[in-house]
């Protein structure tokens, strides 16, 4: 064989190689996407932050059954990622959802990350208008068997279960939002309080309820206090030019005022990012991620953070280009240590 064509065997090995250990990280779809990113293996206390996601797949969960491959997208965040999840939400509705699923749940944690699922009182498949699920049917105890059902299969599961109950209440989106369905001031507070009591009686002391409006106004007749909650939680996203409001808005400007009101509603309580995501129409993705964990660094009572790693109305995912994906992962590094 010839020099040359030596040099150029091994050229081309040498390509091959690099592409190989370059894909998982540069293109976040190759083999290594199919398994989870490792937990770690010795931490001597919790971290800063604990990282969350949600997926396409877990989203559908609302209202089409469970399968073991949704997982498969959580995986391939955490690739691109570049850090385990610490939290895995899913979304599940009163109304295609009659029985706690343990055995996501059990799968879930034997990953190494904490169910966390948004608990919907609705038909996910319907609009706003439910009567079956206007609030002051939920407090005057129409939905009792089925909240009781849910109760005691989590306290029979026995692990930790966070539960992000009828959430965003302060818009308009929901059935459950006071301004819509018939319902009147005074009944969702009402309301969460049933469903928490029934959880107690049940036993179910291994739920931590997240309580979680849509970043706005701090709505504290809203709030069911602070024995009916544990962790207080915000949802929002930058749409940028494309989305919502049309103009591109730093994390600062759409998140900064709702967190430090939140904070200030109940200063014991940590707070979490329960669904967060940005668009890249108008602006930097990559520049408002590290917008994000700026701004976290300056407010450490933000615990946890899940991210919306969703293609829905845009692609919210953080592998949308590859600076996202970039920033981000250096953001968990630098804000999980």
């Amino acid at each position: 064989m010839s020099r040359l064509l030596t040099g150029a065997l091994v050229v081309a090995v040498l390509a091959l190689v690099a592409l190989q250990v370059a894909a998982p990280w540069e293109h976040g779809r190759t083999e290594a996407a199919a398994h989870p990113w490792p937990v770690p293996m010795q931490r001597t206390a919790e971290p800063r932050l604990q990282l969350g996601v949600t997926t396409l797949a877990l989203a559908r969960n609302a209202n089409r059954p469970w399968r073991e491959d949704d997982l498969r997208e959580v995986n391939a965040f955490e690739q691109d990622a570049r850090h385990h999840a610490d939290t895995v939400m899913w979304f599940a509705d009163w109304a295609h959802n009659e029985r706690f699923d343990a055995g996501q749940a059990a799968l879930v944690a034997a990953r190494g990350s904490v169910p966390e699922i948004t608990w919907e009182p609705w038909d996910a498949s319907r609009g706003t208008r439910q009567p079956r699920y206007r609030l002051r049917t939920i407090a005057a105890g129409a939905h009792d068997a089925y909240v009781r059902r849910w109760a005691r299969e989590i306290a029979a599961y026995g692990g930790p279960v966070r539960v992000r109950f009828a959430h965003e209440m302060n818009a308009h989106a929901y059935p459950w939002a006071e301004a819509v369905n018939g319902n009147r001031p005074g009944d969702y507070v009402r309301a969460w309080r049933h469903v928490h009591a029934i959880f107690a009686a049940e036993g179910a002391t291994n739920v931590t309820w997240v309580w979680s409006p849509v970043a706005g106004a701090a709505r504290a007749d809203l709030y069911p206090g602070s024995d009916e909650v544990d962790v207080i939680a915000v949802s929002g996203f930058n749409g940028g030019t494309k989305l919502f409001g049309r103009r591109w808005r730093s994390f600062a400007d759409a998140f900064g005022p709702s967190l430090d009101a939140l904070h200030a509603l109940d200063p014991s309580k940590p707070l979490e990012l329960a669904e967060v995501a940005s668009d890249g129409a108008g602006g930097s993705k990559a520049a408002w991620i590290d917008g994000l964990f700026a701004e976290l660094r300056r407010r450490p009572y933000v615990r946890s953070l899940v991210w919306f790693n969703l293609r829905k109305e845009t692609d919210w995912r953080i592998d949308s280009s590859a600076s996202a994906r970039r920033a981000f992962a250096r953001g968990v590094s630098s804000a999980t240590r």
